[in-house]
């Protein structure tokens, strides 16, 4: 199943957990904390402003971008997570 946003929606993969710390410490899972950082999965078409005109999004799919800790819904596509977030929730990418 493809899932392809509407207006300036994302569809972001969260990165994977860190399962120990750099020094070797093991985390256990009710020490996580969510992932800020992830990769854009798919993008929609862009925002459609006040003059009607489609302003195309800045993010493209497979870039790797900051968000913030609570943004977006968290959904569920053939097993895996993604989030669903407006462009306004990321903070920044990674480059």
């Amino acid at each position: 199943m493809q899932v392809r946003p509407l207006h300036d929606r994302v569809l972001v993969k969260r990165q994977i957990e860190e399962e120990k710390t750099k020094s070797g410490i093991y985390i256990p899972d009710s020490a996580k904390e969510k992932p800020v950082e992830g990769e854009v999965i798919a993008v929609g078409t862009g925002r459609v402003g006040d003059d009607g005109k489609v302003r195309p999004l800045d993010v493209k799919k497979g870039d790797r971008i900051l968000f913030g800790k609570y943004s977006g819904t968290e959904i569920k596509i053939e097993g895996d997570e993604f989030l669903m977030m407006r462009e306004e929730d990321i903070l920044g990418i990674i480059q």
